[in-house]
């Protein structure tokens, strides 16, 4: 059994930072001739032509990868959350966006899906001897290292699992965060409790956790549950709570109230990352929409899996809260 670290559980104290930015490194789109985009609560930078690089440009894949920094009294730190779905197009971006291994403080998984881990290996071996010597994988917890399968449970195809030894091999300790994370600027709301009306979304399975029943000797898989998804969150002073989730399969409004919960803040200043409304029906967006509403955010900025319904929905609902994406842009709060 190889050694890792496990979340507190002594009483949580959620940090606070005076100034956050968050950079689009994988995503889906990329569209290089937008418009200059303001908005009264989030500075918004898109990048065009690559400064310095006329011959090339950012990638897009179906995956998340993103970078954060944030400012406090002075000091600052730098997290890398998801890697996307390949070590090409993170590491690509990440160098195109002048991304330096050498300040990332600890990497963080949100979700063990290959759309957001499978650039993590590839990171880490391009860039481990930059990299500080006390690097930190933060992920939700021990069912963040299993294997995930996809497609007809008869004859099922593996989506494939964190690399738990390739990690320590590389001398990265692997944090399990099932409870609330203190990371010093940022936190993690550990396990995400399914308290609304939401549904636990995406198809991937998993086998069952004991593996010497009946049931896996059959080779029977589950329908995935996620409980390692966690969500990663900041406080902003003077303007409150910013909660990114990165896919939210266990729910957008379960995973913001969670962030609330832990951190003792009620005022939602910005929703950020996948909300996994990509295959909702309009009634179930609707009610996510009105409940979001009534939690009343500043920002929220859709990516990923957040389907395009949803954000038309929010677009006819929420017009002045809502802010769209492209890859490399960089949204700062705390301005």
């Amino acid at each position: 059994m190889m050694s890792q670290s496990l979340a507190p559980k002594k009483p949580f104290a959620a940090p606070m930072v005076d100034r956050l930015s968050v950079r689009v490194v994988v995503d889906s789109r990329y569209e290089r001739f937008l418009p200059k985009m303001t908005h009264p609560f989030t500075a918004i930078e898109h990048v065009g032509q690559v400064p310095g690089r006329q011959m090339t440009s950012l990638a897009c894949e179906w995956g998340l990868s993103l970078h954060l920094e944030s400012h406090r009294t002075g000091a600052k730190a730098q997290y890398m959350l998801d890697f996307g779905y390949t070590p090409e197009i993170v590491l690509r971006n990440a160098d195109l966006l002048d991304i330096d291994p050498a300040k990332i403080d600890g990497l963080i998984l949100s979700h063990a899906h290959r759309d957001h881990f499978g650039g993590l290996i590839g990171f880490v071996l391009q860039h481990r001897a930059r990299m500080r010597n006390d690097l930190c994988f933060y992920n939700g917890g021990e069912d963040g290292f299993r294997e995930k399968f996809l497609g007809d449970p008869k004859d099922p195809i593996s989506w494939g699992s964190v690399d738990r030894r390739m990690l320590t091999a590389q001398h990265v300790t692997p944090v399990c965060c099932h409870e609330p994370h203190d990371l010093s600027h940022a936190f993690t709301t550990g396990y995400i409790e399914r308290n609304s009306f939401e549904q636990v979304s995406g198809g991937s399975m998993v086998y069952e956790y004991d593996h010497f029943t009946e049931t896996e000797r059959r080779g029977k898989l589950l329908k995935d549950t996620h409980p390692d998804e966690h969500a990663t969150c900041y406080i902003v002073q003077g303007r409150g709570l910013v909660v990114i989730s990165s896919c939210g399969h266990v729910g957008l409004i379960n995973t913001i109230k969670q962030a609330m919960a832990v951190s003792g803040v009620s005022k939602l200043h910005a929703v950020i990352g996948g909300f996994h409304l990509v295959t909702a029906p309009q009634d179930y967006i609707e009610h996510t929409v009105t409940e979001l509403e009534g939690l009343k955010p500043d920002v929220v900025i859709p990516m990923h899996c957040s389907g395009a319904d949803f954000i038309e929905t929010m677009r006819r609902r929420m017009p002045n809260q809502l802010v769209t994406t492209n890859v490399g842009t960089r949204f700062t709060f705390g301005v």
